[in-house]
C-alpha cells in the first residue's frame, strides 16, 4: 500500500499526505510547498509516507 501512495505521492503530492495523515498540519504544509514549488511538495509527501 506504500508504494501506490508514494506514486499518488509523485503524481499529487497533497492526496498523498492525505491518504497517509488526513488532513492536518502536514497536509496544509505540503499545499503550501506544492504552490511554491512541485519538488518540494513531492519531497515532503514521500517523507510523511516512508516516515511511517
Amino acid at each position: 500500500m506504500d508504494f501506490l501512495r508514494i506514486i499518488i505521492a509523485i503524481l499529487l503530492p497533497p492526496l498523498g499526505v492525505f491518504l497517509q495523515v488526513g488532513i492536518g498540519k502536514h497536509f496544509w504544509i505540503n499545499i503550501l510547498l506544492t504552490i511554491f514549488g512541485y519538488i518540494p511538495g513531492i519531497v515532503h509527501a514521500v517523507y510523511i509516507i516512508a516516515k511511517k
